[in-house]
């Protein structure tokens, strides 16, 4: 079955070099640093909201609050040479899932925006996540963009922290 292999002591593979001058964003999963991203999207969430019409009041209807929806995040990155995120993925689905018993290990994982040196200047805490999507690169010989890879994941929600 996959795992997830932290960084060997004395060597973080994720912090040899940053990517750019810019942020970037480092996915631990329980605890396992998985990835540095360039790029996550989806830290959204929304309150659905319940109208009600009051019988005889036609100025206005009540508002009330509602369900709150989380998107699924999307992490990308240049293709690297470690599988954790390929490795996560596939124990949610198929064999792994099979190997399980047919139960969803949902995780705990931490989103952190790191600056250009690899500080931790703010972190996501995602409740009961897990993978549901992973995109490859698309392969040519006449392209001159970096292979991407894409990981979406779907959660229960989110809490702000600073590092």
């Amino acid at each position: 079955m996959p795992t997830y292999k932290p960084a060997p002591k004395g060597r973080d593979h994720l912090f040899t070099k940053a990517t750019s001058n810019t942020h970037s964003f480092l996915l631990e999963v329980d605890g396992h640093r998985i990835g540095r991203f360039t790029a996550v999207s989806g830290l959204k969430m929304q309150v659905e909201v319940e109208s009600y019409a009051e019988g005889g009041n036609n100025g206005f209807e009540h508002k009330f609050p509602g369900r709150v929806t989380w998107e699924n995040l999307v992490f990308k990155r240049g293709v690297t040479e470690d599988n954790n995120l390929f490795n996560w993925f596939d124990i949610t689905v198929g064999s792994g899932f099979d190997k399980n018993k047919n139960v969803l290990d949902r995780s705990t994982c931490a989103v952190t925006m790191l600056s250009a040196t690899g500080k931790r200047l703010r972190s996501w805490n995602i409740i009961d996540a897990f993978p549901v999507r992973w995109t490859g690169p698309d392969f040519s010989a006449d392209a001159e963009e970096v292979p991407v890879e894409e990981l979406e994941v779907a959660h229960h929600g989110f809490t702000v922290t600073k590092p």
